[in-house]
């Protein structure tokens, strides 16, 4: 059985308190009536999420300090940490792929609110599974941590490679078969994914695009979960961390979304991020990394790609003129 410094009513805590923001996010960030989300209030969610987390995250750092002790406590606040911060810039990544969901269908900004609720909502379902099944299987096979690592370097040299390429979505296999098996519709019907047409049931292409954000959703989770294995095994620090990063991606949509294109090198960073953290974990046995390293390694990575991403943007903007 894996090894985790949360109490049972530790788990239950964070549940009911993720629960109980969903249901707060929901009503304040759209409620019953579509609309588009503006920069502002995608700010001001966005600063919430990462307050919270950082107040999750001191907060735990004071009760492990009686439990467990204070080197304990330190060294369980930097992997959250440090795990929080790869969560939130491998989940940029998921914001580029929505913007190329989201266009290529042509999905007005109003409901895109809907769709990316329910995406959250199916990333947080299908982030406990693959965390507490990963968590098990590293506490039963430790050579496990060697596969993610290699999995992660060869992901970020793919992520190199195809930095600049857009994917064919209509090619999707999951997607072809989901038009051959059900009716869809040609136009949206405001935010439903399904009405009744002639006595039966349809479906509009919102269910689509659904379909697609799950799917990348699924996908950035193969990448990301293994990558905070490199940090720590505690499934309630890996849990945690993953959470608040999935909680606060919508409000991250929506406040990137206007901008996006002036980070685009951004995803040659998220990949040395990837094989960083992929040697790490296979060098593991033979050249410890501390916590606070790999959070500075990684920091300085991320800030190097978006500032290059600034001047790029900026030099473009120049030459045009």
């Amino acid at each position: 059985m894996f090894e985790s410094v949360a109490q049972p009513w530790m788990w239950g805590a964070f549940i009911a308190f993720v629960l109980a923001m969903l249901a707060l996010d929901i009503f304040a960030l759209g409620g019953s009536k579509s609309h588009k989300v503006g920069v502002k209030e995608a700010a001001i969610w966005s600063i919430v999420w990462v307050s919270l987390a950082m107040l999750f995250n001191v907060g735990m750092y004071f009760y492990l300090k009686d439990i467990v002790g204070e080197a304990a406590a330190m060294t369980k606040s930097m992997e959250f940490l440090t795990g929080y911060v790869i969560e939130k810039s491998l989940s940029v990544d998921n914001v580029f792929v929505f913007l190329l969901i989201f266009g290529h269908f042509a999905v007005p900004e109003q409901y895109q609110r809907k769709v990316l609720l329910y995406g959250v909502l199916g990333a947080i379902i299908m982030r406990v599974i693959m965390i507490l099944a990963g968590s098990w299987v590293v506490s039963q096979f430790s050579w496990v941590l060697y596969l993610f690592g290699i999995f992660l370097v060869i992901t970020g040299l793919r992520m190199l490679v195809a930095a600049e390429k857009e994917p064919d979505l209509e090619a999707n296999p999951v997607l072809k078969f989901a038009k051959k098996i059900l009716p869809f519709t040609k136009e949206f019907h405001e935010e439903k994914f399904s009405i009744i047409e002639n006595g039966k049931r349809v479906f509009t292409p919102l269910l689509l695009v659904l379909i697609l954000i799950e799917i990348s959703d699924v996908v950035f989770a193969v990448d990301s979960i293994p990558a905070i294995f490199a940090v720590t095994t505690d499934p309630f620090i890996v849990f945690t961390s993953n959470i608040f990063a999935i909680m606060g991606l919508r409000a991250l949509y929506f406040l990137l979304a206007d901008m996006a294109n002036r980070f685009h090198l951004l995803k040659f960073g998220l990949a040395f991020v990837l094989m960083f953290v992929g040697s790490k974990m296979l060098l593991v046995k033979w050249m410890h990394v501390p916590t606070n390293i790999s959070l500075m390694v990684i920091g300085g990575i991320l800030t190097s790609s978006i500032v290059a991403s600034l001047i790029a943007t900026r030099n473009q903007a120049s030459e045009k003129k």
